[in-house]
This record gives structure tokens, sequence and C-alpha cells, in this order.
């Protein structure tokens, strides 16, 4: 299975909550690269690259963790990028 990438935008009350953090756990603990930072109108966006379960499971363990606080996720398929080598917190 070959690996791929997706660009998440959580929409909602996802900032101040501990959410970047989170992610960040769960990202590792399903072995994916990228990034994951706080956008300016208050939305989260991730960059989640690996194998396509895993960042489905990624996904669905940070829409359970954070289930009253996300009202709206958009994600869309994006080109893999081979310079992300973990996983981050962005500024």
């Amino acid at each position: 299975m070959e690996k791929t990438a997706k660009h998440i935008i959580f929409i909602g009350r996802v900032q101040g909550i501990g959410f970047r953090f989170t992610a960040l756990s769960i990202a590792n603990r399903c072995q994916l690269t990228g990034l994951v930072r706080n956008l300016p109108d208050g939305s989260v966006e991730m960059l989640a690259q690996g194998y396509p379960d895993d960042i489905d499971g990624c996904v669905r363990d940070i829409k359970e963790s954070f289930a009253g606080y996300i009202r709206e996720t958009r994600i869309e398929q994006v080109p893999f990028n081979p310079r992300y080598e973990d996983f981050k917190i962005t500024f």
C-alpha cells in the first residue's frame, strides 16, 4: 500500500483547548508525518501523511476526542511530500 497525504481543516471551537497537542499525540501514535497549526480564522489546519488507514484512524480519533468542539471537518487529498519526516506543531 502506498503512502498518501490529506489536508484537513477542523472548524468549530478548536483553539485554546489543547487541540494541537492532542492531534500531535494521536498523529505520532498513528505513525504519521506532517503538521498541525492554528489558523487566523479560528480553525485548525492539519497535513497528515502516511498510510490511508492510519490517516483515517487519526482523524476519527481526533473527532472522537473533540466531539463537542468540532462543527465541521473538511478533508482533501493532496500530493505526498517526502520533506516531512515527522509530525509537528507549527505556528
